[in-house]
């Protein structure tokens, strides 16, 4: 086995390419590819546009995907996993030339968690980048129980999991998303609920008298959700690129995903004991890519795409 098929982007659609088989170096574990998530962002690194948020350099191309889910059958010195383990990870970096959506990919250890027990691969490789980010934005919100907080983009993946794990954290949950969504987030967690043509502010200032005391803004809405928070509250987007000026003293601020193998674990954990929902919107070939990112591009999906090699 000395090459592998892998997915490229930088030029407007991903490429399947053949290339050599990473080998794992110390601290890294090799893992051969059973799905690989499709999320927004990787319409962004394919369409060559990463220079422009300021997060990449401009190279002639960018491996893709971030979340994968398969076996480890390869470690590296010092890697505390071994052949044959299901695992999940994130390949966080932007500029790699190969990443997740290939046959195989090598990731540091500290990027890996074991794979939720008797979770499909599909299913599970929904979890590392959505879940992740959802974690870290809730933390750097810095809310305790019983404060509230503003999740835009509700139904979405990433917003699936800001209601589940804020409700988790006892939190009390203002979830923003379409008129058809309420049950859904309801479902999850939500204990409020605005559907996204209303007057944001105005809505939620109705319901939480003073404004929320934090938003995660994972619709991109801006302002009309900066709005809606309390003086000195906190505001987290989840954009690169999008900067808010911090009105009315609030803290307006950004979360990028960062691989934490910890947290990961802890979302693995949640999987497993049934508090975390998984959604799959559909599955597709490495070689049928493009058909997934014309879908991912149309919107209106409850779930993430996952390509299975």
């Amino acid at each position: 086995m000395t090459n592998m098929r892998a997915l490229i982007g930088g030029s407007g659609a991903p490429q399947l390419v053949e290339v050599p088989v990473p080998e794992a170096g110390p601290l890294q574990v090799r893992i051969k590819v059973s799905a690989a998530g499709v999320n927004p962002f990787d319409l962004a690194v394919a369409a060559g546009t990463l220079a422009q948020y300021g997060v990449a350099r401009q190279l002639d191309s960018y491996g893709l995907g971030f979340d994968v889910a398969g076996t480890v059958d390869q470690v590296g010195a010092g890697a505390a996993f071994e052949v044959g383990d299901e695992v999940i990870g994130l390949a966080a970096r932007l500029e790699l030339p190969v990443k997740a959506q290939a046959d195989y990919v090598v990731l540091d250890a500290s990027a890996v968690a074991r794979a939720p027990r008797g979770v499909p691969a599909a299913e599970a490789a929904t979890i590392p980048l959505n879940g992740l980010t959802a974690w870290q934005a809730l933390d750097r919100a810095g809310l305790s129980q019983g404060q509230a907080l503003l999740v835009t983009g509700a139904a979405g993946a990433v917003g699936g999991y800001l209601v589940e794990l804020a409700a988790l954290r006892g939190l009390r949950v203002v979830a923003v998303a379409g008129p058809g969504d309420e049950e859904l987030v309801r479902g999850l967690g939500a204990e409020w609920f605005v559907p996204r043509s209303a007057d944001l502010a105005a809505s939620v200032r109705a319901l939480v008298a003073g404004g929320v005391d934090a938003c995660v803004d994972a619709a991109v809405i801006g302002l009309g959700a900066l709005d809606a928070v309390r003086d000195g509250g906190t505001f987290v987007s989840l954009t690169p690129g999008v900067s808010l000026v911090p009105l009315r003293g609030t803290d307006v601020t950004s979360v990028f995903f960062r691989a934490d193998a910890a947290q990961l674990a802890e979302l693995a954990r949640l999987v497993e004991t049934g508090r975390l929902m998984l959604r799959v919107a559909d599955t597709y070939p490495l070689e049928k890519a493009a058909d997934a990112h014309a879908r991912l591009a149309s919107g209106g999906l409850r779930g993430r795409l996952v390509l299975v090699p």
